[in-house]
């Protein structure tokens, strides 16, 4: 971070004898710019929030504005966990594919939101924000008429790139509108809400679309709620960009890539095929392209990602438990979509009414920590919230394979409240820990631990699950051998697999592929008890001096 861009954001003189911001762990960025992490601001300053500084009307339509692409991409990361027993009865993907198909987008998305906060940052965050968004649109249409799982893959990981243009542009917009400190922790909260209840949406969406149509409408969403954000987004939106921007850094947009995909590739091998040496490999590959990563980051005058910021425990406690927490959020979806429809044999409307109340709970819990955090430290907060997501992981290992749609319910609705709690404060931490000319940038690491948490939710629960169910299945006699192949990959596959034979020999399919779907629930949720568990124990450390 230049020095240029730091001294741009000082609003007033700093006397020489003060030592405030040359003692700040990061060194560039002006104490009161970090006003959530216990650094006392420098003599003389003004304060963060001044009555001049607060928006009217315009500014929380532009608000409105900048939700509809959030709630998008959010609800676009989960819908396919709904859609996913439907497509694998019409697509017949692989086990591998089929987690591809969950992941292709998340994966993609988590390697590009740094490269693309900082081309916001250089180009104007509104200007990519309308480019991604037209981008988006165009590719929504070609990936709900996809013919093949492959073609599907490669649309996910199109509408990934320029899903990518659109995340760091809201939150780091919203940081440019809303100047005033108070009026900004309500914006993100609502922000927050969206993102982390746009995740929950996405079954929900999913189940009332599937309910009605074909499969490829869940992508048809995007059509309409893109329209109004091209048309009036140039209207209420300012323009805004960093007036002192770097080079686009290609070499550090190629490590963090080669640093995300070997690793997930390697946990999809290993759930789908065992240990080799191939997936070590691949772990190793990923290690030291992010050592590479860093190491680069460190050494460029202006880099891609400013490693400094991590050295603010705050932002990397929030850091880590955005990650951790969306994790534990679409790990759950992955379970609890499939268990619905498949194993307790809900219509898809009637699985995702299951999880309005989650919704409802996470909106909610997002908005009202907000008033709470004043008077509550924000560390206590986020690990109350995360240990109540664990009772919810709790509640599921308990059951097993016993639990019931309300059984199912209830927990979700723990989970939510947790996690719309944590997310709301967590990404106040995020943001308010830097310049506003850098806010690209921070928002990018926000939304990156959110899309990678995506990954690993999906890659590391959801091929637990997928292990699970191809070692306890057990095939009947009289199938061909195109239909044991499909049976013994997915439970999707074994359900398309016993519409198509005997009554008889359908039914026994059916109770051997929803049992040992079912078989690998206590392990998925063992870990997600521990997640939340690691997640509590980093609040409590990282975000102790935190202050609203």
């Amino acid at each position: 971070m230049s020095s240029s861009s730091s001294t741009a954001t000082r609003p007033v003189n700093i006397p020489a004898r003060d030592n405030s911001v040359r003692d700040n762990p990061v060194r560039n960025i002006p104490a009161r710019n970090n006003p959530g992490h216990g650094i006392p601001a420098p003599r003389g300053a003004q304060p963060a929030t001044t009555p001049t500084l607060r928006v009217g009307k315009r500014g929380w339509l532009a608000l409105a504005v900048l939700m509809l692409p959030v709630l998008l991409i959010s609800v676009d990361n989960t819908v396919l966990s709904f859609a996913l027993p439907v497509i694998s009865e019409s697509l017949h993907p692989t086990a591998a594919a089929q987690l591809w198909i969950i992941d292709t987008y998340p994966l993609v998305l988590a390697g590009l939101l740094v490269a693309m906060g900082n081309l916001g940052d250089r180009i104007g965050r509104r200007r990519l924000l309308l480019i991604g968004a037209v981008g988006f649109g165009a590719v929504s249409i070609v990936a709900a008429f996809a013919p093949t799982p492959e073609l599907l893959i490669a649309a996910r990981g199109a509408l990934a790139f320029f899903g990518a243009m659109l995340m760091p542009s809201t939150l780091s917009l919203l940081r440019s509108i809303f100047a005033d400190r108070g009026q900004r922790r309500l914006a993100i909260a609502i922000w927050s809400a969206g993102f982390a209840g746009g995740a929950a949406l996405g079954p929900i969406v999913g189940g009332i679309l599937l309910e009605h149509f074909w499969w490829g409408s869940v992508f048809l969403i995007a059509v309409p709620v893109l329209i109004p954000l091209v048309i009036l987004a140039p209207l209420l939106i300012p323009e805004s960009k960093d007036p002192n921007p770097g080079s686009l850094d290609l070499l550090s947009i190629g490590l963090s890539m080669v640093m995300l995909v070997p690793v997930v590739f390697a946990i999809k091998s290993i759930a789908t095929e065992g240990f080799s040496w191939a997936s070590v490999g691949l772990f190793a590959l990923g290690l030291a392209a992010g050592f590479a990563f860093v190491r680069r980051q460190l050494t460029r005058k202006n880099p891609m990602l400013d490693m400094r910021l991590f050295r603010v425990g705050a932002f990397s406690g929030a850091v880590v438990v955005n990650l951790l927490s969306v994790v534990a959020l679409v790990g759950f979806l992955f379970y609890v979509s499939q268990h619905l429809q498949l194993v307790l044999g809900l219509r898809p409307m009637d699985a995702a009414l299951a999880l309005v109340p989650g919704l409802i709970v996470m909106v909610v819990a997002g908005l009202a920590v907000v008033p709470l955090v004043r008077r509550v430290k924000p560390s206590l907060v986020v690990a109350g919230g995360l240990m109540l997501s664990g009772l919810a992981y709790t509640i599921i290992m308990l059951t097993g394979q016993s639990a019931t749609a309300v059984t199912l319910a209830l927990a979700f609705a723990l989970l939510s409240l947790g996690i719309g709690a944590a997310e709301t404060i967590s990404n106040d931490l995020i943001i308010s820990a830097v310049p506003e000319d850098k806010a690209g940038a921070a928002s990018a690491v926000s939304e990156t631990a959110y899309e990678l948490g995506a990954v690993l939710g999906t890659a590391v629960l959801g091929s637990i699950l997928t292990a699970f169910y191809r070692s306890n299945v057990v095939l009947p006699f009289g199938l061909t051998d195109g239909q044991a192949s499909s049976a013994s990959e997915t439970l999707g596959g074994a359900v398309g697999v016993a519409n198509d034979i005997p009554w008889s020999l359908g039914t026994t399919l059916l109770q051997s592929a929803r049992d040992a779907f079912d078989s690998g629930v206590f392990t998925t949720s063992l870990i997600g008890v521990l997640l939340m568990l690691a997640a509590t124990t980093v609040a409590l450390i990282t975000l102790r001096k935190a202050r609203a």
